[in-house]
């Protein structure tokens, strides 16, 4: 019994910072991190609020339950200047209401308004992210293409040195003609004249010869 409770708790899903914390590189490089969560199929509850796949990743304010204060076509940089504007005017109403009238009814009031503002400027900030999203992908895709012609470059210009080098090491081998003028430009000797080298018989034999038999007798 006390084993199935264990294997049951172990198959629960584990905490945000619990899989953080196994996320370790000794953990990756020993394959023993553990496996991301399966990705929600149906509806699931975020920050209290419940939430669905079939939803648009940036959801009307209808939907929220909360009231339009722009059209459907707008321009998002004046609307936000607006809504800014608004925000420190009924800002300002609110001071001036807890200055003068502390007790009074709108000071609630100013307080719904100044809350729907920043929904509505949090909205319109949302309503980027796609774009904010698009353009750091089109920046790491630049960054990653750069590189790579970089790196290319850098190879082209090592293959280009390496065969200099093989250029070079080939021109400054020597020459057929060059071996057989440090030869001495010597006929093949016959058995006879090897013989008589050997038996110390030597005495018209090139120099190179004769320097090659005193090295080999002295061994």
């Amino acid at each position: 019994m006390a084993n199935a409770e264990t294997i049951q708790v172990s198959s629960l899903p584990l905490p945000p910072a619990q899989y953080i914390n196994l996320y370790t590189d000794e953990n990756i490089r020993k394959n023993r991190a553990p496996k991301p969560p399966a990705p929600i199929q149906d509806a699931y509850t975020m920050f209290g609020s419940p939430f669905s796949n079939d939803d648009n990743i940036i959801r009307p304010l209808e939907s929220q339950g909360f009231k339009r204060l722009y059209p459907q076509h707008f321009d998002r940089r004046k609307e936000l200047k607006k809504l800014n504007h608004s925000l420190l005017v009924n800002f300002l109403d609110l001071i001036d209401l807890l200055v003068h009238y502390p007790d009074s009814p709108r000071r609630a009031e100013k307080i719904e308004d100044l809350s729907l503002l920043f929904v509505h400027i949090h909205h319109l900030l949302n309503e980027f992210r796609p774009h904010q999203a698009r353009e750091t992908l089109r920046v790491m895709m630049e960054l990653q293409k750069r590189q790579r012609i970089e790196t290319a470059q850098r190879f082209q210009n090592h293959l280009e040195k390496v065969r200099e080098m093989v250029k070079n090491a080939f021109a400054s081998l020597p020459d057929l003609t060059d071996v057989d003028r440090l030869a001495g430009g010597l006929e093949p000797m016959d058995v006879g004249e090897a013989g008589d080298l050997a038996g110390g018989r030597g005495e018209g034999c090139h120099p190179l010869d004769r320097l090659m038999c005193d090295l080999v007798d002295r061994m």
